[in-house]
């Protein structure tokens, strides 16, 4: 087991994942980063309505700051952790002021360009690492081809990056970016209380239409190569399959993490147990005592996640001292992530 060396008092943890395991929430807050003159650049505001978005940045119509705020809220996030940058080449600067933000679960931005979607990759990247867990959704440009988007979800090729398609319209019908669609699917995915339930179906609103109707050879095409496709049947926007643009590792394909889901429940499960081992052991003795109770603790954090459905089973949980530093306590464990539901067969046999 690989540890990092820090010198601070308090529960890392770290996480690997394989398609076989071999041998061993509620409404949340998302993060906007979106270029706004009037506000304070660089500065964390947190909006909980539309009207305070309105006050606080303006607005000037379109894909704006306060029209993104209006659809992440609108699809059930709890509030916006808003940061303004002054121009659009301090996106960077401004996702290094959310990475400080705690409780951020999702973090948008109003670019398409791919270095800049990159850079937001590394942004929440960094803050997981830092137990600040947290994915990233974008967009693509507007009318952006398949072969394009699958093409910029290769270029991202994260577990923590969501790549959504195709892009809204505005209220003539004009095709846009798939900023706005991103900002609902970010607010979407903050109101789930169940990591383990598919994004799959769930009804994206304040969206004035989507710019393309995808046929199914384009959606088999779009999961497969890590895009998000989002369809409209009757007026109603609706996810076909969340999935993550990660779909290799090196150079070989990799559906390990592809399922949007999986990131969820390892971000739900892991930082429970920190948490909870965190605040029942902040001051501790590494005795073999303290260890049992470590691991009752651990047990009880997973017979919890068992219960709800958000694991399917767990085992190996070991708490040993380190060799090298015995003020170090290991703490390993394993666990299968609940997968959801995308299809239904039926075989009928039929008699004449």
């Amino acid at each position: 087991m690989s540890i990092t060396t820090h010198e601070r008092p308090g529960v890392y943890s770290s996480y690997g994942a394989s398609s076989l395991i071999r041998g061993s929430g509620g409404r949340k807050t998302v993060g906007l980063v979106a270029v706004n003159t009037k506000a304070t650049a660089k500065t964390v505001y947190t909006i909980t309505s539309y009207e305070e978005a309105v006050t606080t940045f303006g607005s000037a119509g379109g894909q704006d700051m306060a029209e993104l705020i209006r659809v992440i809220l609108l699809n059930g996030a709890a509030a916006v952790a808003a940061v303004p940058i002054a121009a659009s080449t301090d996106y960077e600067a401004g996702f290094a002021v959310l990475e400080g933000q705690e409780n951020v679960s999702v973090v948008v931005c109003d670019s398409t360009t791919q270095t800049d979607q990159q850079d937001l990759r590394d942004s929440v990247a960094a803050a997981s690492a830092a137990r600040r867990e947290r994915i990233a959704v974008v967009g693509g440009a507007a009318s952006e081809t398949v072969t394009n988007l699958i093409s910029r979800a290769a270029a991202l090729n994260s577990e923590r990056v969501v790549l959504v398609a195709p892009g809204g319209t505005d209220e003539d019908g004009t095709a846009l970016s798939g900023i706005t669609a991103a900002a609902a699917v970010a607010g979407a995915i903050a109101a789930q209380s169940d990591p383990a339930l598919p994004l799959s179906g769930a009804e994206l609103t304040g969206l004035h239409g989507l710019s393309q109707q995808y046929n199914d050879n384009d959606i088999d095409l779009l999961v497969r190569g890590g895009v998000t496709p989002l369809e409209s049947v009757a007026g109603v926007a609706s996810v076909v399959r969340g999935v993550t643009t990660r779909t290799t590792s090196g150079e070989s394909p990799d559906t390990t993490w592809r399922e949007l889901s999986t990131i969820l429940i390892v971000d739900d499960v892991i930082p429970a147990i920190r948490e909870s081992l965190r605040a029942k052991f902040r001051r501790a003795k590494n005795t073999e005592q303290s260890r049992g109770a470590i691991r009752s603790q651990v047990i009880l954090e997973l017979e919890s996640k068992l219960s709800r459905e958000i694991i399917t089973g767990y085992e190996h949980v070991t708490v040993s001292a380190d060799t090298e530093n015995p003020t170090v306590c290991l703490v390993e464990f394993s666990f299968t992530v609940a997968h959801g539901l995308n299809q239904i067969w039926l075989t009928a046999s039929i008699t004449i």
